[in-house]
């Protein structure tokens, strides 16, 4: 949704990566505490000082932000739900998760647990806020220190507004599935009070606009936009999961591609089968067993002089968990796999055999007809 995002570290087993639009989240929030929060709070200090505190706030907040995901990431992983990155971007951070919860207590319990970590890390940088000031050290040390307990107490509240995709959304959620057992009513109704929301807060943001607070008006039009989108793209995700439920790969994946031999020079590759052939990418074989895959990246990458003498097999992309999949893996979870990959093509597999390839276009025209034929 927001661009390209990169990989920062691990924690807990969980890859953490950052959006390009964290990075102005991060200069954004520095600047503003260091011109403008802090010498308001304190005056008099040297404006090392006030950069010095913007720059720990900004960590902090950081912190608080990947605190909170983490929570919601390790009760799913408690749970079986499979969760392997958190990224970070301009408007906070989410786990990205390959599957959704299947009962309602689930929902529930993973909604919860980032408001209570954002809850329980509030309450320890006040009391730490409090202790700094018991042993003596500078008001303005404790202050940035209570400047994050305020932060995740914040935290905590907006995310607990009952509009889907926000935590307290998913709470609603939880509870209506609950109540009727059905998760697509559910998801409707908070889907609309998230839209509903993101209404108020763009309307909020027209507000200051008017009233002359333009940078405070942006934030609000930008957050409502954000909250408002999240929670209609959920909703069509859930769409997606019910329309492809009990399908698996095979339903979808075209049998017998067209591949390519593994002793094959690159030369030959480009003559016989990438002239020949309307595709980006395409397999490499010995015998039956998938050796990686190869297209016009590659070719680029091996001097035009070499290529009569260098193999296809030296040549190509290996394979990987991003560009193959098994043939019985389920079909949502292979749109998720392509979605995370940025992929139109997976190589599907049983073992090391190839036995097909799965294209995006026609997962997508599957899911067109059946929204053209069940109209929600």
């Amino acid at each position: 949704m927001f661009g390209e995002s990169f990989s920062l570290f691990r924690v807990l087993g969980f890859e953490i990566r950052a959006n390009v639009t964290w990075l102005f989240l991060a200069l954004l929030v520095t600047w503003s505490l260091a011109a403008g929060f802090f010498p308001f709070v304190y005056p008099d200090l040297t404006p090392l000082t006030y950069w010095t505190m913007a720059l720990v706030g900004m960590l902090g907040l950081f912190f608080s932000l990947l605190f909170h995901e983490l929570s919601h990431s390790v009760v799913a992983r408690a749970h079986g739900l499979p969760v392997h990155r958190i990224t970070l971007f301009l408007f906070g951070g989410a786990a990205e998760m390959e599957s959704e919860p299947e009962e309602p207590r689930v929902e529930f319990r993973m909604a919860i647990a980032g408001p209570i970590a954002s809850v329980v890390l509030g309450v320890a940088f006040y009391l730490l806020a409090v202790a700094m000031a018991t042993v003596g050290l500078p008001e303005h040390v404790a202050g940035v220190a209570r400047y994050l307990g305020f932060i995740n107490i914040l935290l905590a509240i907006f995310n607990m507004v009952p509009g889907f995709p926000l935590d307290g959304g998913r709470v609603l959620r939880a509870a209506l599935w609950q109540l009727k057992g059905d998760i697509r009513w559910a998801t409707r109704w908070a889907t609309r009070m998230g839209q509903g929301f993101g209404l108020l807060l763009v309307a909020l943001g027209f507000a200051n606009f008017i009233a002359g607070n333009f940078v405070g008006g942006m934030w609000w039009f930008l957050i409502g936009l954000f909250v408002q989108a999240a929670a209609t793209a959920s909703y069509s995700q859930l769409l997606t999961q019910q329309a492809l439920a009990g399908r698996t790969v095979r339903r979808f994946m075209t049998a017998d591609p067209v591949t390519v031999p593994a002793d094959a020079t690159v030369e030959e590759f480009v003559e016989e089968f990438l002239y020949h052939h309307n595709f980006d990418r395409f397999p490499v074989v010995r015998g039956e067993r998938l050796v990686g895959s190869i297209g016009l990246s590659e070719v680029r990458d091996v001097p035009r002089e070499e290529r009569d003498r260098t193999r296809v097999e030296d040549a190509c992309e290996e394979r990987i968990k991003e560009n193959t999949i098994e043939a019985d893996m389920k079909a949502d979870e292979a749109l998720n796999r392509m979605q995370q990959s940025r992929t139109g093509r997976l190589m599907v597999t049983e073992g090391d055999r190839l036995v097909g390839m799965l294209v995006l276009k026609d997962l997508l025209r599957y899911l067109d007809v059946r929204s053209e034929l069940e109209p929600d």
